[in-house]
């Protein structure tokens, strides 16, 4: 709802300077500009001391409050420093903190000024240029100006930036440190005191362009709607309404809400009620006179305590009150009295109230204040400076702000732990994946680390090597197929030859895949066990099955280091058991081993050295399938010294 501010009020005196819009200090001072001059009264009217300046006072804009005895002002197209420590010394107690250099006056018109006592910044607003952050030193630290795009997202000026700038004053949430400040198309951005990055950014366009800002100091922001009579609860981390509460019509001027340290909010309205909400948006409202003809049209302020407000009524002649569509209209004849109220909105108790002139002191009307056309404005800084009526013990700046940052809820993140079967699922899965991968690695480093396949194509490499596992499977499978026909024929020569010849290419194509074309080692692996007989050096087994899987018996011979040996018995390669005839000749301890010879040449002669302990030897002969069960041969056993020679000679069968 649209309203308008009665500004007809008669002044206190006929004539007389107009102060600008005051601050009440942390000293409890009151410091007001008029025209070139900055004048800092005592809570009783006195002036305690005047700074002639050299430029014009802007009568909108209060004085700021800086660090302790500092105190910043709007003055024409620059901010004055004012150093009250410096007053009746030699060095100027007023200095040019921002503005364009003398000699060359540029038009730069400021809209708002903001301090940050915590930061020791300077923020300024400068129309169609941007935000300007300062050290208390005058040292730039960043500028910033509205922003089309965000993330991609068109979320601030409608379509250029030439006409779109910030209008507001910046607001500093002291518990947040952050800056919120508004553009010409309704959007309020958010954005940290260090940093010109915006944290996000609300548009309010469709409720109006203009509107006022107040931080709560409490995790919360609140943003006042004049024209739609609103009031809306902001979450200062992400700018989301928290909630919205409708209020009676504001003056277009002075409607800027106040946040006590139990945060709550309090607006004064045009219908003579203050409206206050708790944190969660509970009304309550206050009136200490019948509201048919008063009107609020002064924000209130907050007492040296924090827990307490001052607020105004001004009692009219007459008023009106008009609603065109969505607007009310109010229209007010001249003030007659004002009413001055002290009351704790969490508990809605009333410390005092008075009325003006009527029941208040006098004091104010003698004192310096004389000089000065007066408003409820005036009036209002100077009975809250003077703590009329207030029985609250008063606490610094910074105690305040602790106990509001206090009443901020944290923020808990909820993270999601999932499904721990599922967790350990998926951890299982990605490890498999990490061994294989690294397997793969490893083959691939240690294959192009070798000097011999370094010129070779990986895709032949791997075809040749996937030839030979394929010719290593057929060797299997035939020598497996000729054991079981000598097992079931036991007839030829020649089948034992060519499994001996079969044996040393599988032997040769193991080697090559163990070693030539191995990927992880460059030496010969051990060789695979035959099933033939063997020979290798020291010595000879051999192992048959009959026809019908009887037991055949299995001669094993050993030879010492120094026996000669021919170079046929060399090259003759058998399969063997030495793993089996190993464990037996442990078992027996010693016992006499039985050995065949067999060659189509003559007779082989094995040594064997017995223990002290044996005195003799016996052999025995064996069971020839190819005979039928006769005797194939004899063995004779002769004892020389402490050696055993077995000796045989092998019989041949007749088939006619």
């Amino acid at each position: 709802m649209e309203s308008q501010r009665y500004t007809g009020q008669e002044p206190s005196r006929s004539s007389g300077h107009r102060l600008s819009k005051p601050l009440v200090g942390e000293d409890g001072r009151i410091y007001a500009c008029s025209e070139k001059d900055l004048f800092a009264f005592e809570s009783n009217g006195i002036i305690a001391w005047t700074i002639h300046l050299d430029y014009t006072c802007n009568a909108a804009m209060a004085p700021v409050q800086g660090a302790v005895g500092k105190i910043y002002l709007v003055a024409e197209n620059r901010v004055l420093k004012i150093n009250s420590f410096n007053i009746g010394s030699s060095k100027p107690a007023a200095e040019v903190f921002f503005g364009p250099v003398p000699g060359q006056e540029e038009l730069i018109d400021i809209i708002g000024l903001s301090v940050s006592t915590l930061s020791s910044s300077v923020f300024i607003n400068i129309k169609n240029r941007g935000l300007f952050a300062y050290t208390t030193r005058g040292q730039l630290l960043w500028s910033v100006g509205p922003v089309i795009y965000r993330f991609g997202y068109q979320l601030g000026c409608r379509k250029n930036v030439t006409d779109c700038y910030f209008t507001s004053v910046p607001v500093i949430d002291q518990c947040e440190a952050s800056i919120y400040i508004s553009n010409t198309e309704g959007e309020l951005y958010s954005l940290s005191v260090r940093s010109p990055y915006f944290k996000w950014i609300q548009d309010f366009s469709s409720l109006d362009k203009y509107f006022t800002v107040t931080p709560g100091n409490n995790g919360r922001l609140y943003v006042t709607v004049p024209a739609r009579a609103l009031l809306l609860a902001l979450d200062v981390s992400t700018g989301t309404v928290l909630w919205q509460r409708s209020i009676g019509p504001l003056s277009t001027t002075e409607c800027a809400p106040v946040v006590d340290s139990n945060g709550w909010v309090s607006v004064g309205s045009l219908d003579g009620f203050l409206y206050s909400f708790s944190p969660t948006g509970i009304l309550k409202k206050f009136s200490k006179a019948d509201t048919l003809n008063c009107v609020i049209q002064v924000a209130p302020l907050l007492d040296c305590s924090g827990y307490a407000v001052y607020f105004s009524q001004t009692e009219m002649e007459g008023k009106i009150s008009q609603t065109i569509d969505e607007y009310t209209y109010v229209s007010a004849m001249r003030p007659k009295t004002v009413i001055f109220t002290l009351l704790v909105p969490a508990t809605g108790f009333t410390y005092w109230s008075e009325r003006y002139p009527d029941q208040f002191s006098s004091s104010l009307s003698e004192s310096d204040l004389h000089q000065f056309v007066l408003d409820e404005g005036i009036l209002l800084a100077f009975v809250a400076a003077s703590k009329t009526g207030n029985p609250l013990q008063c606490r610094t700046k910074r105690q305040k702000c602790a106990s509001s940052c206090s009443q901020a809820k944290p923020k808990y993140l909820s993270i999601y732990t999932g499904n721990e079967r599922a967790i350990i699922l998926f951890l299982l899965f990605e490890s498999a994946v990490l061994v294989m991968l690294a397997g793969l690695v490893r083959f691939c480093c240690i294959f192009w680390r070798k000097k011999k396949v370094q010129g070779q194509d990986l895709g032949s490499f791997l075809e040749k090597r996937r030839s030979l596992q394929l010719k290593k499977k057929v060797f299997d499978r035939t020598i497996t197929e000729l054991e079981q026909k000598a097992a079931e024929q036991a007839v030829a020569n020649e089948v034992f030859e060519k499994l001996g010849d079969m044996v040393r290419e599988r032997e040769g194509i193991e080697r090559k895949l163990s070693t030539t074309y191995s990927l992880g080692r460059d030496r010969a692996g051990s060789q695979s066990k035959s099933m033939l007989p063997l020979y290798d050096g020291k010595t000879r087994s051999y192992s048959f099955l009959g026809a019908k899987k009887e037991s055949v018996t299995v001669f094993h011979t050993l030879s010492d280091t120094s026996s000669e040996e021919s170079g046929s018995e060399k090259d003759t390669h058998w399969g063997f058991h030495e793993e089996e005839l190993a464990a037996k000749a442990k078992a027996k301890a010693k016992a006499p081993i039985e050995a065949e010879s067999s060659s189509d040449d003559g007779i082989y002669e094995t040594d064997y050295q017995s223990s002290p302990s044996e005195t003799t030897s016996s052999s025995r002969g064996f069971i020839n399938p190819l005979n039928g069960g006769q005797e194939s041969g004899e063995v004779k056993s002769m004892q020389t010294g402490s050696r055993l020679s077995l000796k045989r000679r092998r019989a041949l069968s007749s088939t006619n």
